[in-house]
């Protein structure tokens, strides 16, 4: 097996995915384009270089619908002859499209490709593309709920309180505010613009800079009416049936953003890049997915991680920052007790509670982000998971070059 080496990643700012929002105006495929023709810019390869192009996207209808990946490439002017595949592993969309691709590298079967994400979620609305894990009779049949109340089951089970959720939650603000600040997304954030060049939006926009614990202790509980009143709670009692009460501690403000957003990761082999003069700036030391219990759904970073692990024949002590992605803060709350991580090695730059969680993209966006902390901080690897809808976890080793 050979290595897959990343040579760059970069992302679009994230805009709140609503009418609101400044990405609002902006096509998916456009969003895409964007951050698939600075890649290039930024790197000068060739694009017929390119064997695939691979695009993690979770709703996959309207405008992202018809391999989205595919019509992006060529809108952003990359060669015919670079194919276009979209991938959907829910909120791991991108980060398994990365994977994807790093294998087929490893493998000897591609020597350039490009991988990343894309997911407009105020001109898609989250769940249009209907299927299984919105049909009721699915559910029941898999014993599956929704992921709010997997979030508020995963506290409960853990003994995570509202209190540590929302001191959490003000961190990971504070921590994104400061990064931004300190231009630390810089390296990596292209602007997008109209196509007369002016500047759409340049710089993330769901921040909440100056957040408190107790401003969001004042938020009611997200998912209580569902878990209570239309007995949702209840479908839980057949897997975890020592649980009388969920305690529902999850709100719109220790829950990930809603926002609009694309990101492209440049993966190829070690000769491809000197022969295309390529600076590597890490290599890919794993790359896992793996299934878990579906009504908990939400736990599935820790397997992934234990795999990613096992896969790299590395221990934990060997990774100096984690980036787990904070679609409820209970998940990364879980993460830190399960293994004994401090805070000052996970999320670094905030997450997404802060930043927001555009689905398709978010996996190649945190690869980057990962990457870009590794590299500030003069530190050697790092590893990024997600947790996953239906119950899964995938997770990416990285070592600096």
């Amino acid at each position: 097996m050979a290595d897959a080496y990343i040579f760059d990643a970069v992302r679009t700012p994230r805009g709140i995915g609503k009418s609101k929002g400044a990405l609002y105006t902006v096509r998916p495929t456009d969003l895409l384009t964007t951050s698939l023709r600075a890649l290039q810019e930024r790197n000068g390869f060739d694009t017929a270089e390119v064997e695939d192009i691979v695009i993690g996207c979770v709703t996959q209808t309207g405008e992202q619908g018809t391999c989205i990946a595919r019509f992006a490439g060529l809108e952003a002017g990359y060669h015919f002859r670079a194919p276009g595949m979209t991938v959907n592993r829910f909120c791991a969309s991108g980060l398994q499209a990365v994977n994807q691709a790093a294998a087929s590298v490893a493998a000897g079967w591609s020597d350039l490709v490009v991988a990343g994400g894309v997911e407009s979620m105020s001109r898609v609305r989250m769940g249009s593309d209907v299927g299984a894990m919105f049909d009721p009779a699915a559910q029941w049949r898999v014993g599956s709920v929704p992921q709010g109340i997997s979030a508020d089951l995963l506290a409960t089970l853990r003994g995570i309180t509202r209190e540590q959720a929302d001191a959490f939650a003000a961190e990971s603000q504070a921590l994104a505010a400061a990064a931004q600040q300190a231009g630390r997304f810089d390296k990596s954030v292209i602007p997008v613009r109209d196509e007369c060049g002016l500047a759409i939006l340049e710089r993330d926009e769901y921040l909440r800079p100056g957040t408190t614990a107790e401003g969001l202790a004042k938020l009611n509980p997200s998912f209580q009416m569902m878990g209570e009143q239309f007995a949702v709670d209840a479908l839980t009692r057949r897997t975890y049936p020592h649980i009388d009460r969920i305690n529902h501690i999850h709100t719109a403000g220790n829950s990930s953003g809603i926002v609009d957003g694309a990101a492209s990761v440049l993966i190829g082999s070690l000769e491809k890049g000197k022969a295309l003069g390529l600076k590597p700036r890490a290599r890919v030391r794993a790359a896992v997915s793996t299934g878990d219990e579906p009504v908990l759904m939400l736990a599935g970073p820790l397997p992934a991680t234990r795999l990613a692990l096992k896969k790299a024949k590395m221990a934990l002590a060997d990774i100096d920052l984690f980036e787990v992605n904070e679609a409820f803060a209970g998940v990364a709350l879980t993460f830190m007790q399960e293994f004994d991580v401090t805070r000052d090695k996970i999320n670094v730059d905030g997450g997404a509670i802060a930043l927001g969680h555009p689905l398709g993209a978010t996996g190649a966006v945190l690869l980057g982000t990962l990457i870009d902390a590794l590299e500030a901080r003069n530190l050697s690897t790092g590893l990024v998971t997600l947790c996953i809808g239906g119950g899964m976890g995938t997770a990416t080793i990285v070592e600096r070059v």
